[in-house]
């Protein structure tokens, strides 16, 4: 019996594999997608064109990088399909968080429940108060199984350990201006849009207006010298912020992405 049991979930995996091949976007959808991803004035380096201590040299306490290529997460971007998910997790409970600067209000929902019904596009004038975002607060022993397949990138900090915080969210939705310690950004299905600000130049925004709202209205309004360095990431892009940097994201796509933090 226990042999039927693992040839099943055997051929279940496989046909997960499949339509993960044929839909490169996990099965998240692409149907509600923003179309514009800026600018990108943020340096772009191939991990065969940087070495570790030129990274710690030029970017780690200095300014943000993007890396391509610094690890291969396959099998990770595998487990993390809408199909492979929903198997997995569909009556785990996750906690919401809303989107705003401050992130006041918590919500336990079934995750299936998240995937199903609060994961549609936001719309323009939503506010963060009223935005659910499924950020940071996950159960590390539920989720840990997901976490162990995901290979961080290879360039940590001294005196620092590694924190992951996994997250899915709708397209039009993101994160307002804050900052905290330096990170790492990865998107595994979808587009990120960020803008970042060095810490001795605070942006102007308002805490429970979103990120959508301020690239609509405030955004094309900002002089030379008050323009953010930004870019949009792709899945197999990595982007790195140092410690006490501000920064916004705008998802462009229905995605799913994972930080680690090092504190």
């Amino acid at each position: 019996m226990a042999l039927f049991g693992e040839l099943g979930r055997l051929c279940f995996l496989l046909l997960l594999l499949r339509l993960v091949k044929l839909e490169d976007n996990g099965g998240w959808g692409l149907d509600s997608s923003l179309g514009d991803e800026g600018d990108c004035n943020i340096d772009v380096r191939d991990v065969n064109s940087i070495t570790y201590a030129e990274f710690i040299h030029k970017y780690a306490y200095t300014k943000p990088v993007i890396l391509r290529g610094v690890t291969d997460n396959t099998k990770f971007r595998f487990l993390c399909s809408k199909a492979s998910l929903l198997s997995e997790y569909r009556d785990k409970i996750v906690r919401l968080s809303t989107a705003n600067t401050h992130s006041y209000r918590k919500v336990d929902v079934r995750f299936e429940e998240f995937v199903k019904f609060l994961l549609a596009p936001q719309p323009e004038d939503t506010l963060g108060s009223d935005t659910l975002y499924f950020f940071g607060d996950n159960n590390f022993t539920e989720w840990h199984s997901l976490f162990e397949e995901y290979k961080a990138p290879p360039y940590g900090l001294p005196h620092t350990s590694p924190a992951y915080s996994f997250g899915i969210a709708g397209a039009g939705t993101g994160v307002p201006f804050h900052w905290h310690g330096p990170g790492y950004s990865e998107v595994i299905y979808g587009r990120k849009r960020w803008f970042l600000y060095p810490p001795d130049q605070s942006p102007e925004f308002h805490p429970n207006h979103t990120t959508l709202s301020w690239v609509k209205h405030s955004y094309p309004n900002l002089e030379i010298h008050n323009k953010p360095l930004e870019c949009t990431i792709r899945p197999g892009e990595v982007l790195y912020f140092p410690d006490r940097w501000w920064h916004a994201t705008l998802n462009l796509d229905a995605s799913v992405f994972i930080s680690t933090f090092l504190g």
